[in-house]
């Protein structure tokens, strides 16, 4: 046998032997699905494709949504050199290499390259940094595919110098609809098998891959293989894959969630903003998918204790009592059971009336001392308690509130007239109000007093 028609056998057979998943990549982009808010007829993506026109980009998102799929169809749409890189397995030294490789490539021929680097996101600042160069002077068109947030793991040079495509997780539908191409074609799948898949069978699937076509595939295969080594294959034979079979193929359903990355932030800001906007069943499905992620109590604890301060605030000052003992509780008894108490404050503060009356007049407190001039202590407030304060007419003319009438002394507290707390009229916060009302005439009078007190008398300089 010829080294030619060795080669080829060889890459037939290791094709053949290759996952289902990796056999059925799209080769075009008429075979590709999903992300069709970029790659779709008229997008910018398949723009830049067809016009052969392709710059650096920077592929962002999940497992298993077509990142290197799309970058090898890519590679067979561009008339520049395809060069795949693996930033696992690859440092500065095959960056240089590749690079070097690419500006003799334009020297000589003057085509350019298409650097692929996968999981880019693991080179660090200074691998990252070697690739500026020669991706500013166009030498090489960069694609990069990553998991992680590129505006946090990559340079802001690099950035700067891509474009970002967010990779979406496909839908049920689109993954049931590569399951079913899987089972049709004969050269890559298993269209040459007589095979009859339930709708039931490949709606699990799907659902259970939780938008990983990677993982959709790899669970049909192992259907299909197991049924194969079961029963035989025979001429004749079909292969039926039902519920039953399909649940064995893939155990449990997949959670996507990084603790430190966009899952992480996501999902608690969605938390939060279900808990302020007064909706229970979202708020217990983001803690939920929260806790399955690997969460931890104490982090959704505190995001409790904060919505109830910022976001019920007085209109209900139990909730904050509420989060607190759910915060206490859920670290003295430990998952699973902490679930509850976080449960129960959750739905509680969702569902109690809502009022930041308090976050913005402590905003606006804050806001007063950083910007304007700082007020002194009024005398009569300042501390009387150590030798020489008497002296100095420390506390002189303090009234004790609890003597005065309704326990308000007609007194100033401030030195000059504030109004940083508007209490809403929803919940306590409305009888709140009325008692600030009669509070705010007593005190206002008292600075009235204050005021006359220390006005000089008509004729004296």
């Amino acid at each position: 046998m010829s080294k030619d028609l060795f080669a080829e056998s060889f890459q037939k057979r290791l094709a053949q032997a290759a996952p289902l998943a990796v056999r059925m990549r799209p080769r075009t982009l008429d075979e590709f699905v999903g992300q069709e808010h970029f790659i779709g007829p008229g997008k910018l993506l398949r723009r830049m494709l067809e016009a052969d026109r392709l710059q650096s980009v920077v592929f962002f998102g999940p497992p298993g949504v077509g990142k290197t799929a799309l970058a090898t169809i890519v590679a067979g749409m561009t008339s520049a050199e395809f060069v795949p890189l693996d930033a696992t397995a690859s440092g500065v030294k095959e960056v240089r290499a590749a690079m070097d490789e690419a500006r003799a490539r334009l020297d000589a021929s003057g085509r350019r390259t298409v650097l692929f680097i996968d999981e880019l996101h693991r080179f660090n600042r200074a691998q990252q940094d070697v690739l500026l160069g020669d991706v500013e002077r166009g030498v090489v068109i960069l694609i990069g595919a990553t998991t992680e947030n590129p505006y946090f793991a990559l340079n802001s040079p690099l950035l700067s110098r891509s474009t970002v495509f967010r990779f979406e997780p496909l839908s049920q539908v689109q993954v049931v609809a590569l399951l079913r191409r899987a089972l049709a074609d004969e050269d890559r799948g298993y269209g040459k098998y007589e095979i009859a898949a339930t709708d039931e069978a490949l709606a699990h699937l799907a659902r259970t891959s939780d938008g990983d076509a990677r993982r959709a595939l790899g669970a049909l295969e192992i259907a299909v293989l197991s049924q194969m080594k079961a029963g035989g294959v025979r001429k004749g034979r079909k292969l039926r894959i039902d519920l039953a079979v399909a649940e064995e193929s893939i155990q449990q359903k997949q959670i996507v969630y990084d603790g430190t990355g966009d899952e992480h932030y996501d999902s608690a800001s969605a938390f939060i903003k279900s808990m302020r906007g007064s909706d229970p069943d979202a708020a217990l499905y983001w803690m939920a998918r929260m806790l399955e992620g690997g969460e931890t109590p104490r982090f959704i604890a505190r995001r409790i204790a904060i919505c109830a301060a910022e976001d019920v605030g007085n209109a209900d000052p139990m909730a904050l009592v509420v989060a607190s003992a759910a915060l206490e509780v859920s670290e003295f008894v430990g998952l699973p059971e902490a679930q509850l108490p976080l449960a129960q404050a959750a739905v509680y503060i969702a569902c109690a009336p809502k009022s930041n009356a308090v976050t913005t007049a402590i905003f606006a407190a804050r806001e007063d001392v950083r910007e304007n001039r700082t007020l002194p202590v009024p005398v009569h407030l300042r501390d009387s308690h150590y030798r020489g304060a008497e002296a100095m007419g420390h506390g002189q003319g303090y009234q004790y509130a609890h003597d005065a009438a309704g326990g308000v002394a007609a007194q100033d507290y401030l030195g000059v007239e504030r109004t940083y707390y508007t209490p809403t009229d929803r919940g306590y916060e409305k009888k709140i109000a009325a008692r600030l009302e009669e509070i705010r005439a007593v005190l206002r009078q008292g600075r009235i007093d204050a005021a006359q007190r220390t006005r000089k008398p008509e004729g004296r300089d």
